[in-house]
């Protein structure tokens, strides 16, 4: 059962926004060194030598970290409590950030950005049940949505800063600034996240029945598949941007700005559209999201439409996230840190198959509208699959 919130007379002094915004913390870390990369890729591709469809390795190798850590790390985890792993997280953050600002070549920096993934879900789907426990229930999707704000605001402040620092200092330097958001968090959640009274982690046959049910793996599907558009456009959004729009270099991480704005302003949308009708949010999410990355195909030859574009991919792509992390710590039952763990395993899944795709179109020498292209099917399928969970949803009530 969920631990939605604390007993009345058992709660920290510390204000329960003051905590979810420590908690944040880590999203503002983790969304910075995800999204950073893709900004900083031409920098590091020429560094270490190698061409921008092969630079994007590094980001598939981040995200299949993520994949492969959420629910190893939630498993294994599960009867630590979740602070403590929540503060575990955040130092292997410090270190594998730390080394990838180190990494001499470009294989070794694959695989530091493997690692630097592995806590990517793992933290995220601690941090949301730790902070659902700090709020009563009739305010979880919002807990949820704030838990998931420094990743928006990444992209407003994080990224692009990350990315202006590797144009101008080179890009090592944006991990050593992730590195120092990290450190930020770990101290953060120490002093600020009280401990739940009955934080004595789960089971791992608890955290193990997510999987034995349908329902969830039909909602991770439909991340997997609705949101690999963002990451065919995103992965490769400096050369799209520079050379479909003659947007500058040094201008990228303004235009990244907007992104950051669109995501935030969804997320806290989500958390509010969540609370009243989640599934009818998450279905219009799809449906616009495809649309969005066709008329993109187009926004991005001029900068002010590409701005409008990217703002719209944010917005819409955040909308439906509080709603979808909900929906799998409902079907979890005795399993929600796997099921919110396993959100983030999925929407990675959703960057390394972007990633992938738009990097295939682009070595095909399709140009730089492909990605956005081949981006639109996704959400398309992402929407069947959710149409499949919800007739089953239905049928069996």
């Amino acid at each position: 059962m969920l631990e939605n919130s604390a007993p009345a007379g058992t709660r920290s002094r510390v204000p329960a926004a003051v905590s979810l915004a420590a908690l944040s913390l880590g999203g503002l870390a983790i969304g910075t060194t995800e999204f950073a990369s893709m900004g900083v890729l031409p920098g590091f591709a020429s560094d270490l030598g190698v061409s921008i469809p092969t630079a994007g390795t590094a980001i598939s190798a981040y995200a299949l970290g993520v994949v492969v850590g959420a629910p190893l790390i939630a498993i294994l985890g599960a009867k630590l409590p979740r602070k403590q792993l929540v503060v575990a997280l955040s130092i292997t953050l410090v270190v594998f950030n730390a080394l990838s600002a180190l990494a001499p070549s470009f294989l070794p920096f694959v695989a530091l950005r493997f690692l630097a993934g592995l806590p990517h879900g793992a933290y995220f789907g601690t941090a949301a049940v730790l902070g659902a426990a700090l709020v009563p229930p009739a305010k979880r999707a919002r807990a949820l949505a704030t838990v998931m704000l420094g990743l928006t605001i990444a992209n407003i402040v994080g990224v692009p800063a990350a990315t202006w620092l590797g144009e101008t200092f080179g890009w090592r330097s944006a991990y050593v600034a992730v590195t120092a958001i990290a450190l930020v968090t770990v101290l953060a959640v120490v002093t600020l996240v009280p401990a739940p009274p009955n934080d004595r982690g789960n089971s791992v046959r608890g955290e193990l029945t997510a999987y034995r049910r349908p329902q969830v793996w039909l909602t991770l599907g439909a991340i997997s598949a609705g949101f690999g558009g963002l990451f065919a456009v995103y992965s490769y959004i400096n050369p799209i941007l520079t050379n479909s729009a003659g947007v500058a270099p040094t201008t990228v991480p303004l235009l990244l700005g907007a992104l950051g704005i669109g995501m935030t302003a969804g997320n806290i949308a989500g958390g509010r559209f969540a609370e009243r009708a989640p599934r009818l949010t998450i279905a219009v999410a799809l449906v616009v999201y495809a649309a969005v990355l066709v008329a993109f195909m187009l926004a991005a030859h001029d900068p002010v439409t590409a701005t409008a574009g990217l703002f719209a991919l944010g917005f819409v792509g955040m909308s439906a996230g509080p709603a979808l992390m909900g929906r799998l710590m409902d079907f979890a039952a005795e399993g929600p840190s796997l099921a919110a763990a396993s959100f983030h395993s999925a929407f990675n899944v959703a960057n390394a198959l972007g990633a992938a795709l738009g990097g295939a179109v682009l070595a095909a020498g399709l140009g730089y509208d492909a990605p956005a292209a081949i981006g639109a099917v996704l959400p398309v399928i992402g929407l069947a699959v959710f149409g499949v969970s919800v007739y089953l949803e239905r049928r069996s009530s």
